[in-house]
C-alpha cells in the first residue's frame, strides 16, 4: 500500500518564498515609479506583494496619474528584474537544503509564481531546475494568484490531488490562492503577517521545515 502520510507533491512559490527577491522588486518599482513622475515606498510594495505584473502597473498608473501604455510600464518592469536576476538570484535561508530533501525523497515539486516565465528562467538558473516536475509562470494562466488556478494547473500537470499535496507560500494572495485549490498550506511570512488559518501552519523560516514536518500536516 503507499504511504498516505507522504506528500503527493510539494508547490513552492518563488518571489520572497525560495529567491530573496522582494528588495529587488522595491527597486525597480521606485525606478519605474519616477520614470512615471511619482514617488514609490515600502507600503506601496506591500499593497502588491504576492499580485501580479498586471496589478502592480494599474496601481502605478493610478498613483501617478501618468499617461503611459500598461504594456510599456509592464515592459519596464520585467526589464529591470531580468537584469537584476541576470546577475544575482540570492536564496532564502533554508530553500536549498528543503528542496534538496524533497527530491532525494522522490516526491515531485513544483515551482508557481505570479512572475512572467522571463524572470522565472534566472531563477531556475540559480535555485536547480532539478528539483522541480512542473513550473508555473503568471504569465501561462488566464488568472493569477490569488485564484486558485496556478495551483490547480500545477497538480493538473503533476496528476495530484490537491488536497494532499503541500503549498509553501509567504503572502496572504498566494495563501489564498493553494487553500482555495484545496491544498494543505504552511505560510513562511515575508514582507506581510500571515495569522492562522484552518489547515494552515505558520512558521518564521524554512529552515523550520522538512519533509517529516510536511508528511505530519498532510496525514493531519
Amino acid at each position: 500500500m503507499p504511504d498516505t502520510r507522504v506528500p503527493q507533491a510539494v508547490l513552492f512559490d518563488m518571489d520572497g518564498l525560495l529567491v530573496d527577491s522582494e528588495r529587488l522588486w522595491l527597486e525597480v518599482e521606485e525606478e519605474v515609479v519616477a520614470r512615471l513622475g511619482g514617488t514609490w515606498s515600502a507600503e506601496h510594495q506591500e499593497a502588491l506583494v504576492g499580485g501580479s505584473i498586471g496589478k502592480a502597473v494599474d496601481y502605478m498608473l493610478v498613483l501617478t496619474g501618468a499617461d503611459v501604455p500598461p504594456a510599456r510600464v509592464a515592459g519596464w518592469l520585467l526589464d529591470g528584474m531580468a537584469d537584476r536576476l541576470g546577475a544575482s538570484v540570492p536564496l532564502m535561508p533554508g530553500a536549498k537544503e528543503l528542496l534538496a530533501e524533497v527530491r532525494d525523497a522522490g516526491v515531485p515539486a513544483a515551482l508557481v509564481s505570479s512572475s512572467y516565465r522571463r524572470l522565472l528562467e534566472p531563477a531556475l538558473d540559480a535555485i536547480g531546475r532539478e528539483h522541480f516536475a512542473v513550473t508555473v509562470a503568471g504569465d501561462e494562466v488566464a488568472r493569477t494568484k490569488p485564484d486558485p488556478e496556478p495551483y490547480l494547473t500545477a497538480t493538473a500537470r503533476l496528476g495530484a490531488d490537491p488536497g494532499r499535496c503541500v503549498v509553501l507560500e509567504d503572502s496572504p494572495n498566494g495563501l489564498a490562492a493553494a487553500e482555495a485549490a484545496g491544498c494543505v498550506t504552511v505560510a513562511v511570512p515575508c514582507l506581510l503577517p500571515v495569522g492562522p488559518a484552518p489547515g494552515r501552519t505558520v512558521v518564521g523560516s524554512l529552515r523550520e521545515v522538512d519533509l517529516a514536518m510536511l508528511r505530519g500536516l498532510v496525514r493531519r
